[in-house]
């Protein structure tokens, strides 16, 4: 095994090249990644459409072709589910990638053509195990496997009949994968494309139980479940005396933040690492290359070409739209992208700030529909998730899920708050010692939620509840969205939500 260690680790550092290329040279690499793109979509019907062959720069595209969100850019995506191609891709799209994008809105669609798949997704997972093994030399990681807890895969609901699939991005690798990727991993393929999550579980738990896992990728939330089952079934202390090679969790889809405590419990090892990965259904984005950095590193030759809307442009009846190459550190913006998958000039819904420029590396800071900003306090979940992880470290507790929401002005004197409801795996000795050191944080890292905060001016304290172990799985369950991409809204600027959770604890 230590021979085919040596072999896979010289084959992945073989791709630093690459990546020390579009590092230096990221503005050359977006302008080429720009042109492959335009004469790709020349002869698509959405090429035609906004003239594709007329399109001399980037300031011709901006301005012919419009900036889409999901609902606008569906017609396109719909006509090539029900079977049409050359719709908005040149070559075949047989995938879709199903995603929420927040619990409370109808699936979304997002095509996967076979150049997104080998030269975003595949090329994703690749870069992070380069990364990874460049970073620690002395890995052992391809001595035994990894544990990838994926998705569900189901018929194309537009064309049941026919040949096109759907199902959660990491359902869709998963099947595609070649052999030799699936051989290292587990659980089987079957086991991990169930659909259905509580049986998923203890299958999963059952079969990997007995491995030599080296590494974990995954969301944390549902790698918690797991973990925990498998205790109860080793009758083990911790994960290492299950699995005493374990070396890393490759995590995404949410903030890290608030279980770091919770997973340091489960796997009490100074030698365990964790690296983030910013892979969501519409494409590969970033991967965190910095040992000891949240940044993540922006990945620009991946057939993606990135635009970006300043948030205070956002909504605006024309709003200003800029290239990688006008963004500033430290503003936030919306993401826009045109990808080999056959998305153009889409709004993926999700909030960067950029952390530096030489390379391009960045933070997730939220939502463009999550946030609370109903009294001008501008609340992102970047802010919601530093502040609920400081609460949790200062108290000792370990944070399992949460929501927040607005509660507003009821009558003449009264005064708004936020109302927060949080699962705990490990509960404050103090819940209203934690209400307050929440409370403290986001006045730190929220110069306007400072100001409605003064000597309680328009904000009171927040409203905390406790909620009982499990609400958030059920709630998901409930609205038949457990497991895979599926996760709870972390923020909201109304409280239909809210009152809906509430409601499930009476």
């Amino acid at each position: 095994m230590d021979v085919i260690n040596s072999f896979m680790t010289w084959i992945f550092k073989n791709r630093m090249g690459q990546i020390e290329n579009f590092k230096e040279n990221p503005i050359q690499v977006q302008e080429a990644a720009f042109r492959e793109l335009i004469e790709a979509g020349k002869r698509t019907e959405f090429g035609k459409k906004y003239q594709f062959d007329r399109l001399k720069s980037y300031s011709d595209f901006a301005e012919k072709v419009p900036v889409f969100d999901y609902e606008s850019f569906k017609p396109f995506i719909e006509k090539t589910m029900q079977g049409s191609q050359n719709v908005i891709w040149n070559t075949e799209i047989e995938w879709f990638a199903k995603s929420s994008g927040t619990t409370g809105s109808r699936s979304k669609y997002i095509p996967v053509s076979e150049e997104s798949l080998e030269e975003c997704h595949y090329k994703g997972g690749k870069d992070m195990l380069s990364l990874y093994v460049s970073n620690y030399p002395d890995s052992k990681l391809f001595t035994g496997k990894s544990l990838t807890i994926g998705g569900t895969l189901e018929k194309n609901p537009l064309n049941p009949q026919g040949t096109a699939k759907a199902g959660d991005v990491s359902a869709v690798i998963m099947q595609n994968l070649p052999i030799w990727a699936q051989y290292a991993r587990t659980p089987s393929l079957e086991t991990a494309l169930m659909g259905e999550w509580e049986a998923k579980i203890e299958k999963m738990a059952r079969e990997t139980m007995n491995e030599n896992v080296t590494c974990i990728a995954g969301v944390p939330t549902w790698t918690i479940v797991l973990l925990r089952r498998i205790l109860e079934l080793k009758k083990a202390k911790n994960i290492l005396e299950v699995w005493p090679n374990l070396e890393v969790f490759f995590h995404g889809a949410v903030a890290f933040g608030p279980y770091r405590s919770l997973f340091r419990e489960l796997i009490p090892s100074e030698k365990m690492h964790y690296m983030e990965t910013y892979n969501a259904s519409e494409g590969f984005f970033g991967i965190q290359d910095q040992p000891d950095s949240d940044e993540l590193l922006l990945l620009l030759d991946y057939g993606i070409f990135y635009e970006f809307i300043p948030m205070d442009e956002w909504g605006k009846e024309n709003e200003q739209v800029i290239s990688l190459k006008e963004v500033e550190i430290g503003k936030n913006y919306a993401m826009v992208i045109s990808t080999n998958g056959g998305l153009w000039r889409y709004k993926i819904g999700d909030t960067v700030k950029f952390t530096s420029t030489i390379p391009y590396r960045f933070r997730i800071s939220g939502r463009t529909k999550h946030f609370i900003n109903a009294f001008g306090e501008e609340v992102i979940v970047e802010n919601a998730e530093a502040a609920i992880q400081f609460a949790a470290e200062e108290t000792h507790s370990t944070i399992a899920n949460f929501t927040a929401a607005p509660v507003y002005f009821e009558g003449n004197g009264s005064k708004g708050a936020h109302e927060w409801i949080v699962e705990f795996r490990t509960p404050p000795a103090d819940l209203d010692k934690f209400t307050l050191l929440l409370d403290e944080k986001l006045r730190q890292v929220n110069s306007d939620y400072d100001a409605k905060r003064y000597k309680d001016l328009a904000l009171t304290l927040p409203v905390m509840h406790q909620a009982p172990e499990g609400l958030f799985e059920s709630w998901l369950s409930k609205k038949g969205k457990l497991g895979g991409q599926h996760k709870v809204p972390r923020l909201s600027n109304s409280r239909e939500l809210l009152e809906e959770i509430l409601g499930m604890m009476k």
